[in-house]
């Protein structure tokens, strides 16, 4: 709001690594600094979201694959200092750790958040999709019924709105949008039970009931048992949905030639799905992020495109330097 560059990088169960700008529109970074000074020693996934007032807020994991919790900052603007929301918003309880997916931020500036929970380092432990939603900020949580949970939310309370059972090539850290109903959208991949192959989709509310539709028809089955990160062939989705209800999902499969491919739904049940691809060159293992708050202003979708390596378990590729690109599309 202030007009001040926040930085968090290289975090994987690290130390918190924070910085922000000098002054407003300035790229010089002060040297790094505390947030709240609580839960900052074993950080993972940092991400920043702008409230309407201005205002940011800092979602992270604190602790480890499996045994984590998620956290919720927020950065006052009209003080310049970070304050506690929720520590934590959702805990693992020292047995299990939430996956949260991209936190929605709807045009009322209610906060939508979703996860899967996952028991052990083991990828193949992901299960269930669960979903809260609060109207101030943070400070207190509703399921999808209006019912408020007791904080922080833990398996026992969460509202599972759709049921995974583990050992469905259920993905974690995917995205969920809001529309202009500011009803949640959240995208994701898992397969079900009567077949081998893990296909995108989308899980939605209709103010009454959970919907979900899938997005792709994929031919390829994978696995994703064992720990650490995985070498998939599919990239993570990324949901997004227009001012006429439309929803899009920005996504790479190797199935399509690693390129960069987006799916549009535009009929109300959201079942008829078409496909294009926005580049022409493979950008190896990618993982789709797109500017949300270019997209709720201006109906554009700047997507960050870089051709990367990503190795099995942690493993490195040789991949020569490569360009950093913003990909315009305007549907």
């Amino acid at each position: 709001g202030s007009g001040v560059l926040h930085v968090a990088w290289d975090h994987h169960d690290h130390p918190l690594r924070y910085a922000k700008g000098v002054a407003p529109g300035s790229l010089e970074l002060t040297e790094k600094l505390p947030m709240t000074g609580q839960h900052e020693s074993k950080v993972t996934y940092p991400q920043f979201y702008q409230l309407p007032d201005g205002d940011l807020l800092f979602l992270y994991r604190d602790g480890a694959s499996g045994s984590g919790d998620a956290m919720l900052n927020r950065y006052r603007v009209s003080t310049g200092t970070w304050e506690v929301v929720q520590h934590p918003l959702v805990s693992g309880e020292g047995r299990r750790n939430p996956y949260l997916n991209t936190m929605a931020v709807d045009g009322r500036g209610g906060l939508h958040v979703s996860w899967v929970w996952r028991e052990s380092p083991d990828v193949a432990s992901n299960h269930d999709l669960c979903f809260a939603y609060s109207r101030d900020g943070g400070a207190t949580w509703v399921n999808s019924r209006n019912q408020p949970y007791e904080l922080p939310i833990v398996e026992k309370t969460a509202e599972v709105v759709w049921e995974i059972p583990q050992g469905s090539e259920l993905i974690n850290q995917c995205s969920m949008a809001a529309g202009p109903d500011n009803r949640p959208v959240i995208a994701s991949y898992w397969r079900d039970r009567r077949s081998k192959v893990p296909q995108y989709r989308i899980v939605w509310f209709d103010g009454r009931d959970w919907k979900s539709s899938q997005v792709s028809d994929r031919r390829q089955p994978f696995s994703l048992s064992g720990g650490g990160t995985k070498r998939i062939p599919m990239s993570r989705p990324q949901v997004a949905v227009g001012n006429d209800g439309a929803v899009f999902v920005v996504f790479r499969d190797d199935e399509r030639g690693g390129v960069v491919s987006a799916a549009v739904a535009k009929d109300p049940q959201r079942r008829n799905w078409k496909v294009a691809d926005l580049t022409k060159e493979p950008v190896g293992a990618w993982e789709p992020t797109f500017d949300a708050v270019r997209w709720a202003r201006d109906g554009q979708m700047d997507i960050f495109v870089q051709k990367v390596g990503q190795g099995d378990g942690e493993r490195t590729e040789n991949v020569p330097p490569q360009p950093v690109s913003i990909l315009e599309w305007k549907p």
